[in-house]
């Protein structure tokens, strides 16, 4: 319990010394000139007390980017590319406005005014999807000097954030596809024809493997993606649980992919290679092969990743339920197929309307 300790200073005034002990049992105190002033922080800090709140403010000295130098090597339950895409945003985006800030001292007016600038000309320009990644950096890292008990409140929660305008998704025909896969390096048509009619991301696609390819039962078993960190290449399990999965491939892809041949250069079993046989670089692969091809073909612009996109069409042009959609395409839900796809599939308003005027009641007798 905090206690009040009347001192005399030397110049003959009265001074009131508030004594109290924090939650780890270390002592602190705090002085006042007016003795109300000590009676209302004894309440303060008894309440603090009660609620679980009390803090030692001096924990809070503590500057942010010395506190992400403590909490973020205890970070373990991340993937390597999530990992690697928030220790970014922090050097680039937090560090130099907040790293020498202590963490007490941060206060939700600056954290207003940092995001605003953050999609400034003159601050970060960064759009709003980046924005959010950006925020919930600082927001991990303020949570967790919260539950360490080095600030009382997290001033960073909750904040508004720029809407995120999702970008249209292009769709291309079947047409267009063959017209893209005939044009790109030839090393290179299965990679189109997989992705256009199967679905895969690219990640998948560059991580897949001889071993989870069975032709003879026209089907891929996706295990494995590759990710580029930092301009090192790396394997690692697929983006969510449901994206573990098999994908059935039409006779003309596996077609494609007998024709491309098991090319072991590296030693890693890829379907998919650099021209040199290691495993193939996303940025370097599209400045390479992507781009020209498409340029090429009169597509532009189309992203590897509308290829997905495509595919997903293709298979709702054919029948394909929602739950079957978000299976083929390793989505966690059927809600993210109709959130992405719903507009795709065909209104039966109308079917609907005539199996309802069935209903109407018989003339009476």
């Amino acid at each position: 319990m905090a206690s009040i300790l009347e001192k005399r200073l030397k110049d003959g005034s009265r001074a009131y010394l508030v004594r109290y002990r924090t939650a780890d049992g270390a002592e602190r105190s705090k002085q006042f000139k007016r003795k109300r002033d000590a009676d209302a922080y004894v309440s303060l800090v008894e309440v603090d007390r009660m609620t679980g709140s009390l803090i030692d403010p001096r924990l809070g000295r503590i500057t942010v980017g010395e506190w992400w130098d403590q909490w973020w090597p205890t970070v373990t339950n991340l993937r390597a590319s999530t990992r690697a895409r928030d220790a970014q945003h922090f050097k680039n985006h937090i560090r130099p406005v907040f790293g020498d800030t202590p963490i007490g001292k941060v206060d939700r007016t600056t954290a207003r005014k940092w995001v605003a600038l953050l999609g400034a000309p003159t601050g970060g320009n960064l759009a709003p999807a980046t924005i959010h990644k950006v925020v919930q950096v600082l927001n991990k890292t303020m949570n967790a000097a919260l539950e360490d008990r080095l600030i009382a409140i997290n001033p960073v929660a909750k904040l508004p954030l720029p809407k995120i305008e999702h970008e249209e998704m292009r769709f291309i025909t079947s047409d267009e596809i063959w017209l893209l896969a005939e044009t790109i390096d030839p090393r290179y048509r299965a990679f189109v024809l997989v992705a256009g009619f199967s679905g895969l991301r690219l990640g998948e696609l560059l991580g897949l493997r001889w071993d989870c390819v069975d032709l003879a039962r026209q089907r891929i078993q996706v295990l494995e993606t590759l990710v580029d960190i930092e301009a090192r290449i790396d394997f690692g399990p697929p983006k969510t649980k449901a994206s573990f999965r098999y994908v059935p491939v039409p006779s003309f892809v596996c077609e494609a992919l007998a024709a491309t041949g098991s090319l072991q250069t590296d030693g890693r079993n890829l379907v998919f290679q650099s021209p040199e046989g290691h495993p193939i670089r996303p940025a370097l692969f599209r400045r390479r092969f992507w781009k020209p091809a498409v340029r090429r073909a009169g597509l532009s612009p189309l992203r590897i990743h509308d290829l997905r996109h495509t595919a997903v069409s293709l298979w709702i042009a054919e029948g394909a339920h929602p739950k079957q959609v978000a299976a083929l395409a390793g989505h966690a839900s059927v809600s993210v197929v109709l959130d992405r796809y719903g507009h795709l599939y065909p209104s039966q308003h109308d079917d609907l309307l005539t199996r309802m005027e069935r209903r109407r009641q018989p003339p009476s007798s």
